[in-house]
């Protein structure tokens, strides 16, 4: 996890807005580094380093003796680094994984190069002798990209928005500030002035597609066929294959664990491979909630079955509501249900950089989106829409759930791992027949657990144990934590706010009072920035007024609660 930060054809000093670059300094911690392009004095980057791998050569932006044209400022990990590096015997200069870019956009060009790259990356690259600059970044968005383009091509870039709010330019008319499209690259001419013209965005990848990179992946060819212990077999070999790829790392490694089906099935596998690798520490688990919250207890079972280092994160309902506005300042977003979720997510990452020394974070993120785990899909019409609804969260992850998950770690200096969102997996899952992917006996994610059953991988009733929404699970049964919130913030709202609240806010106007407080955070913090979310998260083909699971007519809580 690093920030990156990079401007092209700057119209006011660069000691003046590189102060803008400060404002993700959370997301690497170890060092910082401003650097000018030579040659084009109103061109820079800025990086915040978080060293996880290569710690001596690892700084950027990376340049090598054998392309001093080139220019690369990334955040990621490319998981597959070594093996590229063997099959097209490129001579490396250093040992970080990032290096690979340079090479394969040197011999294969830029399209290519990307679609080779299994990972999570956001990336600027600047080839100053072509006069080029590409940013590209990863399919499902996994590490985060914004871009701000004048009319007179002032592009300036970086990991966060808020690293470009304040950045000053000539132009009389504002400039968007827009997520970069996951699985996408875009191509500038650079001009002598530093301007740029964008000249082509194009995909690279898409979630349905096999990746490009799976021609040269360790693992060997999957069984083909469509009968259910085939698939089995394959489910599990591909997520086997997806953690094990992930212990790339030169600092601890350690893992969230919410007690449900998705964060137990990564940590159990994470500690079995970890001792298969022989790793010299064990494994850390972190859960969060109140003492008697469903998902601290199922987590305790998990973490005892698995033999974890465990942690428990207690909270009050004061602290979490303490934190909502630190919260929405780091998210960059007014979503309820991603809010909600964030606040334990943020405050176990607060508990896990103060107490322990685990810097490499895994986490569960992708699973119901893409094995179709909310409890809505219960009421999918028929399995070809629930497969095409699986498709869109899949490609919408970038503004909820894995938003969350990168902003609420990077908040405080780690670095996210997300195994449910390799690529080879999602792209294998997603061919399966729409009639294997729907929910089974009542059970969403059917297929999920059944491949794991039987196992002792984890315990068979955690295996079993229904979707339970993080911001549900968080406190007791009797109140969820979403109703302490609208508790409290119904008294920090007024009737009369909320029969103006179309006028106030006529884009996606707040309907209930938690709603609105969220908004007037956001507000305060990104001003006139509200187009940065297009639609709330909501379930679907049932009526809702609330994202929550547990206000859903179909909710049935489990008999031990």
């Amino acid at each position: 996890m690093c920030g990156i930060w990079a401007l092209f054809g700057s119209d006011e000093c660069l000691s003046v807005q590189c102060t803008s670059a400060m404002k993700i300094a959370h997301r690497g911690p170890d060092a910082f580094r401003f650097e000018n392009v030579n040659g084009f004095t109103n061109c820079c980057f800025g990086f915040h380093r978080l060293a996880i791998v290569d710690q001596l050569y690892g700084m950027q932006p990376l340049r090598i003796k054998k392309f001093p044209f080139l220019w690369l400022c990334y955040n990621g990990e490319i998981y597959n680094h070594r093996t590229l590096r063997k099959q097209f015997e490129f001579n490396h200069q250093t040992e970080v994984d990032g290096e690979i870019l340079l090479h394969l956009y040197d011999r294969f060009g830029i399209q290519k190069m990307a679609s080779l790259l299994d990972g999570v990356f956001a990336f600027v690259l600047l080839d100053t002798a072509n006069r080029k600059v590409f940013l590209g970044r990863d399919t499902y968005g996994v590490r985060p990209l914004f871009r701000l383009l004048t009319d007179d091509g002032f592009l300036a870039v970086c990991s966060e928005a808020k690293g470009l709010t304040n950045i000053t330019h000539a132009m009389a008319t504002p400039a968007n500030i827009v997520p970069f499209l996951p699985g996408h690259f875009e191509v500038f001419d650079l001009k002598q002035n530093g301007k740029v013209q964008s000249i082509e965005m194009e995909q690279f990848h898409c979630c349905t597609q096999e990746p490009a990179h799976a021609v040269c992946d360790t693992l060997e060819t999957l069984q083909t066929g469509f009968d259910e212990e085939t698939v089995k077999n394959n489910i599990r070999a591909l997520f086997e294959n997806a953690v094990r790829k992930r212990l790339m790392a030169q600092r601890r490694i350690g893992c969230l664990l919410s007690g449900g089906l998705d964060s137990s099935l990564v940590a159990a596998t994470l500690v079995k491979l970890a001792k298969e690798e022989k790793l010299k520490y064990p494994i850390q688990t972190f859960s969060i909630g109140s003492e008697d919250s469903p998902d601290v207890i199922a987590a305790r079972k998990v973490a005892a079955h698995i033999g974890s280092e465990h942690h428990e994160v207690n909270f009050t309902v004061e602290e979490g509501i303490q934190a909502v506005d630190d919260v929405i300042f780091h998210l960059e977003t007014y979503d309820i249900t991603t809010i909600r979720a964030s606040v334990g997510m943020y405050l176990v990452s607060k508990y896990i950089r103060e107490k322990s020394d685990s810097v490499v974070i895994f986490s569960g993120e992708g699973s119901d989106e893409l094995a179709q785990g909310y409890i809505y899909f219960h009421k999918a019409p028929n399995p070809k829409v629930a497969a095409e609804d699986s498709v869109r969260l899949m490609k919408e992850l970038y503004l909820f759930d894995v938003l969350r998950a990168d902003r609420t770690t990077s908040a405080h200096g780690l670095e996210l791992r997300v195994p449910f969102l390799d690529h080879r997996l999602t792209a294998y899952y997603l061919s399966l027949p729409e009639e294997m992917r729907i929910p089974k006996h009542g059970v969403e994610k059917y297929l999920l657990r059944d491949s794991f059953k039987g196992l002792n991988l984890i315990p068979e009733e955690i295996l079993w144990r229904r979707k339970e929404a993080f911001s549900d699970g968080l406190m007791s049964l009797k109140k969820s934590w979403y109703n302490c919130l609208q508790d409290h913030l119904d008294s920090m709202v007024n009737d009369d706010q909320m029969e103006k609240a179309q006028k106030t806010f006529p884009h996606l106007t707040p309907s209930s009072k938690e709603a609105y407080h969220y908004r007037q955070v956001f507000e305060k913090h990104f001003p006139g920035r509200a187009g940065w979310l297009s639609h709330y998260w909501m379930p679907r083909w049932i009526q809702a007024s609330d994202p929550s699971a547990r206000t859903l007519s179909i909710y049935e809580p489990e008999k031990d609660q």
